[in-house]
């Protein structure tokens, strides 16, 4: 297998190119304008998608591409994340000079654009997996302590949370958790630990964040194993994915505050763009103390986050590079996680939310990632541009132990180091076809010392090879590719007290993702789309070689050395609309898994906790998801949504832990000039469909109220947000929380945001 994946990886570049003799070229040219004034838009990008050429517009706002080789192309314009970025169709003929025109308006309501689900920018109409993009907008009005509060605000997307506490909430995407949904930030895995513990989070800043990208179903294809749920992709500044430059001064500054919870946040951040090169830089932090529930404060679930970034690059004609740092830190308390040690927080059910004077637990958290950018454009005959991504992050954490008395001890520290480095070739279109292919590879050093020591140190490699391929014949495309990936485990001996029973083993797994899509055109605005997924996961690092208690899963876990690779077929289903007065989506999954690797428990109870074994065993997973926007008039809409995942074992029909119950929401939103208001009402049913030990939660219905302001002033925007969240102060829980017997969610509340955003 490895001989075959290393011929893949060398043939791929050489592919016969016939067909790129002397062709048929024409002209593109067009204008940019800011749609509320009509005025010039000097310094837009344009992007012609399919060549990967680059332009900006004149002082008059125009561009123009020479040389365009006869055919149909996609065209994307943007300026920054204040204002839309449009994506249109345009024919090219010999000869001939075709003209596409942009008019930009504020990024308040916009066509989405994705580049995660495919490894290149599309709508996500167009995209054969469902894929959901939040911008800078609808982050300020959604703004939380965690990425995971902020997703799982908007039911019918799939998207819920797990947590064990605010400071540690994670995006769960289709029931799937943990090793299974893949966290980047700028393209590159985030090298957290927050996928192996429920205690664990994510050092994210979302005042700084320009977009959150989520694809939702197996992403394998391009970013291996750990996506086979689906991807959550954190982008800080559009130059972090796309690589070319601007003119001038472009930045942000803004702030939020709220009551539950004593929310403070502040952000901001520049670029600076000078010919061919680009500066930037930002930093933030935000606070929270303990959230308020209807029964009372939860004690220990406050947060802090500090957060800085900076880099330049050069982008010339043939050839462009960036290199940057970001560094954070992040402090959060675990809530009950020292009564849960000592077995005093009470039984699964009761609401013990008095402070105890024994000692407490937080988590002491740092990450810093350095990256390195370089690509070249028509590196050969048969490529349009090669990209090489590099990357470096170290995540430290401690669980820290509060004594009284204000005495500290650390009792677990982790540390975990990894390198990762990306390549993509992207091909010269050529006829209908279009692709990308390229390879990975990491290199990790994980170590953990102390009291919840579960594993040995552990050294980590992989490689992989992939290729994603696509025809367009207009009515209809078909995708098609294939992930070729190798990982290697090499543990230290096991030391200590908690020696396993099984002596940890060097392992190495290799294995093949593959899937093939159709996306069909049925009417104006209309398509359907079918996916089939093949998808591949060996065993994470923790499910292999932990062995010990560990009351971040509520679990005493018993790793297994010799647990073979998962693998999974799926079929994904969707069908979508979108004019004027009418968007919706209908998506429709089921994935069956062989070797799926499950935490089996056989109802022993060690050190108060249940013990879990990790071993294979059969499941499968199908749900829905459903959005309509329906537009009654020009400013007013109607919203509803709702998702359901029904996931189990299928030899013995156990559900699986922690899977959301349906969930819903319907609301109205009126708009008027720069005003928006949005009433909401988010309804979940009960959930008793309960993995072993784990408790039932009642349905609820929750209502919520946001608002927003914006006022565009030349080239400057304000945007004034309101989040009114729980305004009947209604009690209820999160069936994905860890702690959800004792914590209740967040009770009535209100947050303000200010953003002021310059270009």
């Amino acid at each position: 297998m490895k001989r075959v994946f290393w011929l893949l990886l060398v043939a791929l570049p050489f592919r016969p190119t016939t067909g790129f003799g002397a062709v048929a070229t024409g002209t593109l040219e067009g204008k940019v304008v800011l749609a509320q004034s009509g005025e010039a838009l000097p310094g837009a990008t344009v992007h012609l998608v399919e060549l990967d050429r680059t332009t900006q517009t004149d002082q008059q706002g125009r561009y123009r591409f020479e040389r365009v080789p006869a055919g149909s192309y996609h065209v994307r314009a943007h300026v920054s994340a204040t204002l839309e970025e449009a994506l249109r169709e345009v024919e090219v003929r010999e000869g001939r000079t075709a003209v596409c025109n942009f008019s930009l308006g504020l990024a308040v309501v916009r066509q989405q654009v994705t580049v995660t689900a495919s490894g290149r920018p599309q709508s996500a109409f167009d995209a054969f997996q469902s894929v959901e993009t939040k911008n800078s907008f609808d982050l300020a009005e959604d703004i939380a302590p965690s990425i995971g509060e902020t997703l799982a605000a908007s039911p019918g997307n799939g998207v819920a949370k797990r947590s064990f506490g605010p400071g540690s909430e994670r995006p769960i995407i289709r029931g799937f958790d943990g090793d299974r949904v893949l966290m980047m930030q700028d393209g590159i895995r985030t090298g957290t630990l927050s996928s192996q513990s429920g205690d664990h989070g994510e050092l994210v800043d979302i005042g700084n964040l320009d977009e959150v990208e989520i694809v939702k179903g197996p992403a394998t294809l391009l970013y291996g194993g750990s996506a086979v749920g689906g991807v959550v992709n954190m982008i800080s500044r559009h130059h972090a994915v796309h690589e070319h430059p601007h003119q001038g001064l472009r930045g942000h500054i803004g702030g939020s505050a709220g009551s539950a919870n004593s929310f403070a946040s502040g952000s901001a951040g520049v670029e600076y763009g000078q010919g061919k090169w680009l500066l930037w830089a930002g930093g933030g932090g935000q606070d929270s103390g303990e959230y308020s529930t209807p029964v009372g404060k939860v004690p220990d679930s406050d947060t802090r986050l500090r957060s800085g970034y900076g880099g330049f690059g050069h982008y010339g004609t043939r050839m462009f590079f960036s290199t940057g740092v970001t560094y954070g830190t992040g402090v959060y308390g675990v809530p009950f996680a020292a009564q849960l040690e000592a077995g005093t927080a009470g039984n699964p059910g009761g609401d013990v939310l008095e402070k105890r004077d024994a000692e407490r637990v937080q988590l002491e958290a740092q990450r810093r990632a350095y990256q390195f950018n370089w690509g070249v454009k028509n590196p050969a005959r048969s490529f349009e541009n090669f990209v090489l991504r590099l990357n470096y992050t170290r995540w430290r954490h401690d669980e820290v132990e509060v004594l009284p008395g204000a005495l500290r001890r650390v009792g677990t520290s982790f540390d975990n180091k990894q390198f990762i480095y990306r390549g993509v070739f992207e091909q010269r279109k050529w006829g209908p076809l279009t692709g990308r292919f390229g390879f990975w590879g990491l290199v990790r050093d994980y170590n953990v010392a102390g009291e919840e020591a579960l594993s040995p140190p552990v050294d980590q490699q992989a490689v992989a090879g992939f290729a994603l391929e696509e025809l367009d014949f207009e009515r209809y495309k078909l995708q098609f590719g294939v992930r070729i990936e190798h990982n290697g485990y090499e543990p230290a001996p096991a030391t200590g007290a908690q020696m396993p029973e099984i002596e940890p083993l060097e392992r190495s797994f290799t294995g093949v993702s593959a899937a093939a899509g159709v996306h069909v055109g049925l009417w104006s605005g209309g398509a359907f789309v079918v996916n089939y997924s093949r998808s591949y996961r060996p065993p994470a690092l923790e499910e292999l070689y932990n062995h010990g208690p560990h009351v971040g899963n509520l679990a005493w876990e018993v790793g297994n050395p010799r647990l073979n690779a998962e693998t999974g077929n799926g079929i994904d289903l969707s069908l979508r609309h979108q004019q004027a007065r009418l968007r919706g989506e209908w998506n429709f999954f089921y994935y069956g898994f062989s070797n799926f690797i499950f935490p089996y428990a056989a109802g022993e109870i060690r050190d108060g906790l249940q013990v879990i074994a990790y071993t294979h065993a059969d499941s499968r997973y199908w749900g829905s998801e459903a959005n309509l926007a329906l537009g009654l008039r020009r400013d007013l809409w109607v919203h509803v949504g709702a998702d359901y995942v029904n996931a189990e074992e299928t030899q013995t029909g156990i559900p699986l832990p922690r899977i959301p119950p349906l969930r819903g929401r319907a609301g109205v939103e009126f708009s008027r000039g720069g005003f928006r208001i949005r009433p909401e009402l988010v309804l979940a049913d009960r959930q008793d469909r309960t993995f072993t030990g784990e408790t039932p939660t009642a349905g609820y219905a929750v209502l919520d109220i946001k608002a927003s302001y914006t006022i565009s002033r030349g080239r400057l925007v304000h945007q004034f947000a309101v989040n009114s969240f729980n305004l009947t102060d209604q009690l209820y829980r999160n069936h994905s929380s860890f702690i959800k017997h004792l914590a209740p969610e967040i009770g009535r509340g209100v947050r303000f945001t200010y953003r002021l955003r310059f270009f």
